[in-house]
C-alpha cells in the first residue's frame, strides 16, 4: 500500500510540473498586456520576416494583440504625417498648394449621358410640353389626395396625417377596399392634381406611389427609415399652416429631373417665407432623403435649423407613363438590380 501511495504522489508532482510549464506562456502574455495598459514600455516584439502576415499567427490572443499594436502604429504614423503637412502649409502661407480633394463614391461617379444641361434646347422644349407644364406655368394649383393600402395600422395612418400638415391643400381619405383604378377617376372628377398612396408591410410603411393626375406619370418608390415626429430627438414645435419652401438637390439626369418636377408639383407656387419652413428632397446615390425643417436666424451670419418631421428615405423602383395601371401600363424606367447595380459608381437620378 505504501508503494502504491508513493507512486501516486510522484505522479501528482509530475502533473503539477506539466501544468506550471503550460501556464508560463499565458502568464508572460498577461504580463505584456498589463505593461501596455499601465503605460510602461512594452517589450519589443520580434520583427516579422518580409512577407509575413499577422493572420498567420495561430494563437488568437497573440494575433489580436499584434494586430492592435499594428493599428496603433499606423494611427501614429498617419497623425505625424498630418502634423508635418500642416506645419509645411503654415510655413508656405499663401504659396501653399491647394488641399487635395478626397475621393468619394459621389465625386467618382460614372458620367451619365442623360445628364441635364440647363442650356439645352431639347430639355427646355420637353419641360414646356410635359405633364407638369400647366403647374409650372401657374395654370393649375396643386390639390393632393393622400390614402393608404387596405386596412392600415396606426403607424401608417399617423404618417399620412403628418404628411398632410407638410403638404398644403392635401386631404387624407381612408381606402375602404377600393381599387386604385376606381379611386383615380373620382380624384380627377374632384379636381385633385396628385394621388399619394402609402403602402405598408408588417405594420410598417414600406412603399409610396405618387401619381400625377390626370395624365400621369406614376412613380413607385420603396420607403425606408421612417421616423414620425415623436421619434425625432430635439425636434421643434409642430409646423404651422404656412406654405413651405422646397429644396430639390442633386437631381441631375433626365430621369432625376422628371422625379424632381413631380415632387415640386406637390407644393404651391408661392412659399410663405414668414413661416420659415422648408421641405428638402436630397438625392444621394439614388436614395432620396426627405426632411422638413424650420430655420431660425440667430444673427446676420448664423442660421439654426430645427427638424419638424416626419422623415423618410425613398428609392425609385419604377416610373410609368399615364396613371396607375399595374397590368397594361407602359413603363418609362424600371429598376433591374442585376443589370443596373453592377457598378457602385453608377447612378440613375
Amino acid at each position: 500500500m505504501a508503494k502504491a501511495g508513493g507512486k501516486s504522489v510522484a505522479g501528482g508532482k509530475r502533473g503539477l510540473k506539466r501544468k506550471a510549464a503550460a501556464e508560463e506562456p499565458q502568464e508572460a502574455a498577461v504580463a505584456d498586456d498589463g505593461a501596455a495598459e499601465s503605460g510602461a514600455q512594452p517589450r519589443k516584439a520580434a520583427a516579422f520576416p518580409p512577407g509575413f502576415s499577422i493572420s498567420e499567427i495561430k494563437n488568437k490572443q497573440r494575433r489580436h494583440l499584434m494586430f492592435t499594436r499594428w493599428k496603433q502604429q499606423q494611427r501614429k504614423e498617419k497623425l505625424a504625417a498630418k502634423k508635418k503637412l500642416k506645419k509645411e502649409r503654415e510655413a508656405l502661407g499663401d504659396k501653399a498648394p491647394p488641399k487635395a480633394i478626397p475621393k468619394t463614391i459621389d465625386n467618382q461617379r460614372v458620367y451619365d449621358e442623360t445628364t441635364v444641361d440647363p442650356n439645352d434646347e431639347e430639355v427646355a422644349y420637353d419641360e414646356a410640353t410635359d405633364e407638369f407644364a400647366s403647374y409650372f406655368n401657374r395654370q393649375t394649383s396643386p390639390k393632393i389626395l393622400i390614402t393608404t393600402s387596405d386596412r392600415p395600422h396606426g403607424r401608417t395612418v399617423r404618417l399620412c396625417e403628418q404628411l398632410s400638415t407638410v403638404i398644403p391643400d392635401s386631404h387624407v381619405y381612408y381606402r375602404r377596399g377600393l381599387a386604385l383604378k376606381k379611386i383615380i377617376p373620382q380624384c380627377i372628377a374632384r379636381d385633385f392634381t396628385d394621388l399619394i398612396v402609402i403602402n405598408e408591410d408588417r405594420k410598417t410603411p414600406n412603399g409610396l406611389i405618387l401619381s400625377h393626375l390626370p395624365n400621369g406619370p406614376t412613380a413607385h418608390f420603396k420607403m425606408s427609415s421612417v421616423r414620425l415626429r415623436k421619434e425625432i430627438k430635439r425636434r421643434g414645435k409642430d409646423p404651422t399652416k404656412h406654405s413651405p419652401e422646397i429644396i430639390l438637390n442633386n437631381f441631375t439626369t433626365r430621369l432625376g429631373h422628371s422625379i424632381g418636377r413631380m415632387f415640386a408639383s406637390l407644393f404651391p407656387h408661392n412659399p410663405q417665407f414668414i413661416g420659415r419652413q422648408v421641405a428638402t428632397f436630397h438625392n444621394q446615390r439614388d436614395y432620396i432623403f426627405f426632411r422638413f425643417h424650420r430655420y431660425i436666424f440667430k444673427s446676420e451670419k448664423k442660421v439654426g435649423i430645427q427638424e419638424l418631421g416626419p422623415r423618410f428615405t425613398l428609392k425609385l423602383r419604377s416610373l410609368q407613363k399615364g396613371t396607375f395601371d399595374s397590368k397594361y401600363g407602359e413603363y418609362e424606367w424600371v429598376h433591374k438590380p442585376r443589370e443596373m447595380d453592377t457598378s457602385r459608381r453608377k447612378f440613375h437620378l
